[in-house]
């Protein structure tokens, strides 16, 4: 077979993270089939599960929550307990002194630097140790599920499902900046309603999201309440729209979907009771997802004009299945898969053979992928999109090789480029155009990581050969003559992680 070092380009950088440093041959492999490379990741089982050591499940990680913030309370008490108790020794000291020296002139003065007075201020005076603080498992678990992440997608052949893991995983976003629970549930979040499903149905995704503890936590959805339910009459509360909102505009039917207002509140009414279990655990295990009958709204609901009866939290699974199966459905998921691997504006005949794919297969998302692998479009489409930040930081560990120990310089460069790790602004996740991150200000913030990570590299690494390595007979006569005339191989170095070919996909 011929070789094509431009498909080799395209299959790394489009599809997957680019090339690895060291020992791999990638290129040369993708450059002997360029298709062939990419899918190959999508037929090993469980490609996209994620079991490191250590990782916990949701209902574990929750109730590691609940302890700290329980561990949390009883020492700010006992500080609050330590301060008014010294406060009232001290005002005690004060008052005996005070009386001491109302009686100086009937008593001879103690000698200087001692008396009782003396001694009863010292106490009070003494530095008092301050309660030691509690380990942080929020910030040790957040940074544990980062690194299995961050070591998952470095590894990778391809690394074309790790990238199906984080267009999935930015279109059902949460934010880890919601607060205690969402930074700990961040990382098992991805794992639990995301990997499974990846390469699976559309469908089952869509349910394992939408009632999975952290969504319905980001989304306040264990704070909306039916008006009519027995828990809305008696605390007089009402619906939050924000889950029904979102799943309508945000997760399938889009904002030009042909649904209603009427049709977000139905919605809302029928997930209503969808919530998970605190910490006391009454309506089951803490952390878990659960059902609420008492705040569910009773009765019928009218949903883009079909009936769902009241059949509890069945109710809520059947519209959405129904939803997932929606034409608009198909075309919102098809416009915005094409938009992310291929173009800002999506080519319409690309969108239109996955849309046809998605809705002959109910949903199937491997058959969805697969249409977007094997259309010539995919593959002829000039490399125009900019690296995502996540993507570009991936891809510069990549080239060099290097696995990662400790996830602090990603999760530093995330923020600095304006993408930290599963913290998107708001629910409509990062942005996936140019506009976004190809802006001058974010330009210069990419060369000054350039230059950080080329200032560590020092001269043992020959940024030629690793042109060779991400690029190989694809790199342009001009990339190759910017690199040869750096004056110094961090430059170089420096100048490859800015080049057309590192960047773009």
């Amino acid at each position: 077979m011929a070789r094509d070092p431009q498909g080799a380009l395209v299959a790394l950088n489009r599809f997957g993270f680019g090339a690895r440093g060291g020992a791999a041959s990638d290129f040369s492999s993708a450059a002997s089939d360029p298709r062939g490379f990419v899918k190959a990741e999508l037929g090993r089982p469980n490609a996209a599960l994620l079991d490191a050591p250590g990782l916990q499940p949701s209902p574990v990680l929750a109730q590691a929550v609940f302890d700290y913030q329980k561990d949390v309370k009883q020492q700010r008490e006992a500080a609050k307990m330590a301060q008014a108790s010294a406060s009232a020794e001290k005002s005690a000291d004060m008052n005996a002194a005070s009386g001491e020296a109302m009686q100086g002139s009937a008593k001879p003065a103690p000698p200087s630097g001692g008396g009782a007075a003396a001694e009863a201020m010292q106490p009070a005076m003494m530095p008092r140790k301050e309660p030691p603080k509690p380990l942080n498992v929020i910030q040790k678990t957040f940074r544990a599920e980062a690194l299995a992440r961050l070591q998952r997608a470095t590894m990778a052949e391809c690394g074309f499902v790790e990238r199906l893991v984080t267009f999935w995983s930015n279109h059902f976003c949460i934010s880890a900046s919601k607060g205690e629970l969402a930074r700990m549930w961040s990382g098992v979040f991805e794992r639990e309603a995301i990997r499974p499903y990846v390469l699976g149905n559309f469908g089952e995704m869509l349910r394992a999201v939408e009632q999975h503890p952290a969504m319905i936590f980001f989304l306040d959805n264990q704070q909306s309440v039916g008006p009519q339910s027995r828990a809305g009459k008696n605390r007089k509360r009402g619906l939050n729209e924000n889950l029904a909102r979102e799943i309508m505009e945000l997760h399938t039917l889009g904002v030009h979907g042909g649904y209603t207002q009427d049709d977000v509140t139905s919605l809302a009414r029928i997930i209503t009771g969808w919530t998970f279990a605190g910490r006391d655990g009454k309506l089951a295990p803490p952390g878990t997802f659960a059902f609420n009958v008492n705040a569910h709204e009773p009765g019928p609901q009218k949903l883009l004009g079909k009936i769902y009866e009241d059949t509890g939290v069945a109710q809520g699974e059947a519209a959405l299945a129904d939803i997932a199966r929606h034409p608009a459905t198909a075309r919102f998921i098809a416009t915005k898969f094409v938009r992310h691997f291929i173009a800002d504006d999506p080519p319409p005949a690309l969108v239109a053979k996955l849309e046809a794919a998605f809705r002959k297969t109910n949903g199937d998302l491997r058959a969805m992928t697969l249409a977007l692998v094997d259309a010539d479009e995919a593959w002829r489409a000039p490399m125009t999109k900019i690296r995502m930040p996540y993507e570009y930081l991936v891809a510069s560990g990549r080239m060099m090789g290097r696995i990662p120990e400790d996830p602090q310089r990603y999760l530093g460069g995330l923020n600095v480029l304006g993408q930290p790790l599963w913290a998107p602004a708001g629910p409509n996740g990062f942005a996936d155009t140019n506009a976004a991150w190809a802006a001058p200000e974010n330009i210069k913030l990419r060369l000054d990581i350039a230059s950080q990570i080329s200032s560590r590299i020092g001269d043992n690494i020959d940024p030629r050969a690793l042109l060779d390595v991400v690029a190989g007979e694809a790199a342009s006569a001009e990339t190759r003559q910017t690199i040869d005339r750096a004056e110094s191989k961090q430059q170089a170095f420096a100048l490859l992680l800015m080049s057309p070919e590192f960047q773009r996909r």
